[in-house]
């Protein structure tokens, strides 16, 4: 029995010191605070003054530039948003685009660029081709594709052709533009000639 007693005691004092060891790791998990979950806001991480970016072709030419006073970078949408935006379509097989707007916002792979707040599109004339001007209160453009659209009413000067409509779509590859619901035309025919865009005009009721 004497000889039990001290091994019985160890038993003893091993016990209390696990379950003293497990009360104390679990008190120290319940009392230190914890990180609660990351909240997502739409709020920039960065920013950036005199803002220019240029997107290179597979060649590594130049084909798109963008610039502007400021910009801000949002994590949650991986977006940017431009101030005074100036977005340049440069790409060496298709006439040179020039977009500005007061505001843009970008996506992140690029791709596509909304133009809001006096957004405007001029296509540079060439020896083929008169001057286009496209004005609206929104504009997006597809730079990977060369595409300008808005659903909103719009404006669009393509030399002495004045469309007025709401909804238009213009290819800067196939020189092709359609304006939707077009509520006032003045189309001329000084400018009927080759290397003009195809100018399409689509009514649809409401």
């Amino acid at each position: 029995m004497r000889e039990r007693g001290p091994a019985l005691v160890a038993a003893i004092l091993l016990t209390l010191l696990v379950a003293g060891t497990w009360w104390a790791a679990d008190y120290a998990r319940r009392a230190i605070p914890t990180d609660p979950p990351q909240r997502v806001t739409h709020e920039p991480d960065s920013w950036a003054d005199d803002f220019v970016m240029v997107q290179t072709d597979t060649e590594g030419l130049a084909a798109n530039r963008l610039e502007g006073i400021r910009m801000r970078h949002y994590p949650d949408d991986d977006s940017y948003e431009i101030d005074d935006a100036r977005a340049t379509g440069q790409r060496p097989d298709a006439p040179i685009t020039i977009g500005t707007s007061r505001l843009a916002t970008m996506n992140g792979d690029s791709t596509r660029i909304v133009m809001d707040g006096d957004a405007h599109v001029h296509r540079k004339p060439d020896a083929e081709r008169a001057p286009l001007d496209v004005t609206s209160d929104q504009l997006i453009l597809h730079t990977d594709t060369d595409v300008v659209e808005t659903s909103l009413p719009a404006r669009v000067v393509n030399g002495n052709h004045v469309l007025n409509g709401i909804g238009m779509r213009y290819d800067n590859q196939t020189r092709q533009l359609q304006v939707f619901s077009a509520s006032d035309a003045r189309l001329s025919g000084k400018d009927d000639q080759p290397g003009q865009p195809n100018t399409k005009t689509e009514n649809s009721s409401p």
